[in-house]
């Protein structure tokens, strides 16, 4: 993607910069990173002698170009439990949740008698966005974060997906030359793109070449006086969960040293108050809920469980060995990356609690957080930091504005939309069963296979492997839209796969093919949180064991029959896509393959096989099987 033009309305956005020259150069752009926040209130707050000021902060993360309100268990949040007259087990009490419109009312209300706010984010603003957004290459979700009020976010690993050149032009403008819509997409549809009114930043992405960030590492914000500084980072195993080409050519570093070498930066400038906004989240721990028959039972946690509640992160949550390893003086971290809620406090390496918060995902929480600025120490005071996750809940008016910039884009996106791919017979579901297969990952696995487009030199596929994380929602029966019931469109099949991610055809052995069924609960995924692979029609094998150790039955893995022996010198043509062909998600056996080569897309993969399959009926799960 080449852009058409480039603004130069935000020169600091695409400033390069290094912790030690970050000054310097900010200043030779004739801007500052300390511009008056927009939130800022010259009237203050009742306190014009007090040695301290309130200020607030209005903080989420993962929202993935969630315009619209988002459905199914993605579109609620779960407040409480029951028991389930039917089973008389317990069952979550949820709340729908989330929808930009609703969002942002919800946060012009927060701010309401708080003169002093800030609004700022964690990460995958845009990236594994519906179509509404992901047709216009997320330009829709970044004109929306200008309407509610977004001050500052972070990168995630999602603003990775189509590339840091791309990421520059949502940060500064401009429009992609994409063919107006030939690969469904279309730039600048709405009109011209002017980019991010708010700062993306990126201190731990360097280009390996210059050693230079691709965006700024750190954003200073003036309320009244009191200057706030934010560093932005994402977590430095991006490279392992994107796509290859995404990430070529730049280095992430470690969080936690990155951040501690920008204090003495921001130190420098007077800046003593320092917030860290990363993109990498822990993980609450399993709920324990009495029911009103005295019993005990593990569920899932509510939203405000961790930690208000008496709930903690598990021991392994990613987060907490970064906030343990943060400098002390740095005061607060908002965090992402995981899509889970919680507001904990976590020692820093002084011994003192500094609050550690996440917002779930989707817009369908923020957290308020609430603290006091001393302007005599120009630092926050750390015991008056108080936070809490607030549902989205759509009760509230709708926001106008934002209600004209969906309806503008669902328009746009009507023709791409609304195309009738095939049918299905009922609910095609990505639920696995106890082996690990799903009904959606076997249909989305043969049109893989079946994809004409990865065929070479008269190499044909025998059998594709589909991640299944990158399944991101059911096929339903219902309609979504106007759609008869049963059809499935064009917007409901992206919805289902919306990485625009390529196929890729290999050659691999018997031996890369047994070590990566292996990787599905081995190295980055443990026998605890496996993630095992799709397979397509004709490939089958057997594994066995518990939730601490698996392996796959010897002589079970199969092709159309035949076994597939644990040989490096037989070779077997596959079809995957270019994240995992590149090792994403911990399957480093596919960089062994032989002789790649790329195809199209997988969406349109999957839309040109289901009209021959239509009306598709789901097949009994028989190709993975535990013993």
């Amino acid at each position: 993607m080449t852009p058409r033009r480039i603004s130069r309305r935000r020169t600091i956005g695409v400033l390069a910069v290094t912790a030690a020259t970050a000054t310097s150069m900010v200043a030779a752009a004739g801007m500052s990173l300390a511009q008056p926040a927009a939130t800022a209130n010259p009237a203050g707050h009742g306190k014009a002698h007090s040695p301290t000021m309130d200020i607030q902060l209005l903080s989420f993360n993962d929202f993935h170009g969630n315009l619209e309100a988002p459905s199914g268990s993605s579109g609620r949040i779960t407040t409480g439990h029951e028991l389930d007259p039917a089973t008389s087990l317990p069952k979550d009490v949820t709340v729908d949740a989330g929808g930009v419109e609703y969002l942002a009312t919800h946060l012009r209300d927060a701010r309401k008698g708080h003169p002093n706010s800030l609004t700022v984010a964690a990460g995958d603003i845009v990236g594994a966005s519906p179509l509404l957004s992901a047709a216009f290459h997320d330009e829709p979700s970044i004109e929306a974060m200008n309407k509610l009020g977004l001050d500052v976010t972070s990168v995630g690993n999602h603003e990775f997906d189509e590339g840091y050149q791309e990421l520059q032009r949502l940060q500064n403008g401009g429009c992609v030359d994409d063919g107006d819509g030939e690969n469904n997409q279309n730039s600048c549809a709405a009109g011209q793109f002017e980019g991010a009114n708010f700062d993306i930043l990126a201190a731990n992405v360097k280009v390996k070449a210059t050693g230079k960030t691709i965006l700024a590492p750190y954003a200073i914000k003036n309320v009244r006086g009191a200057k706030i500084g934010f560093i932005g980072m994402t977590l430095k195993d991006t490279p392992n969960i994107v796509t290859k080409s995404g990430v070529e050519g730049l280095e992430f570093t470690d969080e936690v040293e990155t951040a501690n070498a920008l204090v003495p930066v921001l130190e420098e400038q007077g800046v003593k108050a320092i917030v860290v906004l990363v993109h990498q989240g822990g993980v609450p721990d399993v709920e324990k809920w009495t029911g009103p028959d005295g019993k005990t039972y593990d569920v899932n946690s509510t939203y405000d469980y961790t930690c208000g509640k008496g709930g903690n992160l598990t021991s392994d949550s990613p987060i907490l060995p970064i906030a343990a390893g943060l400098s002390p003086q740095i005061d607060m971290v908002i965090s992402g990356h995981t899509h889970q809620p919680y507001v904990c406090n976590v020692p820093d390496p002084a011994g003192n609690d500094r609050l550690v918060t996440s917002a779930s995902s989707f817009g369908r929480l923020y957290t308020e957080t609430t603290l006091e600025y001393d302007r005599r120490t120009s630092d926050i005071v750390r015991s008056s930091v108080d936070g809490s996750n607030m549902v989205v809940t759509r009760d509230v008016p709708r926001a106008a504005d934002l209600t004209r910039l969906i309806n503008t884009y669902k328009e746009l996106v009507a023709p791409i939309a609304g195309k009738e791919l095939g049918s299905i017979t009922t609910d095609v579901t990505r639920t696995a069963n106890d082996a690990g297969e799903s009904q959606l990952g076997d249909l989305i696995a043969d049109a893989q296979v079946n994809d004409p487009s990865v065929v070479t030199n008269g190499k044909t596929p025998v059998v594709a492997f589909m991640n299944p994380g990158g399944i991101r929602a059911d096929l339903t029966y219902a309609p979504t839209g106007q759609e008869a019931p049963g059809v499935v469109t064009y917007a409901e099949a992206f919805t289902v796969q919306p990485f625009n991610n390529y196929l890729v055809s290999m050659d691999l052995t018997g031996a890369d093919i047994y070590d990566l069924l292996e990787q599905q609960w081995t190295g980055k995924n443990s026998a605890s949180s496996p993630k095992v692979l799709q397979v397509s029609k004709g490939f089958t094998y057997s594994w066995t064991g518990d939730s601490s150790s698996r392996t796959v039955v010897p002589g079970s893995v199969m092709i159309n029959g035949e076994v597939v022996a644990d040989d490096a010198n037989q070779t077997y043509r596959i079809v995957t896509n270019n994240f995992l062909s590149d090792g994403g998600d911990g399957f480093s056996a596919f960089i062994n393959g032989a002789d790649k080569y790329f195809g199209g897309l997988d969406i349109d993969g999957f839309a040109a096989y289901l009209p021959g399959v239509s009306p598709y009926t789901p097949a009994p799960l028989d190709r993975i099987t535990k013993q």
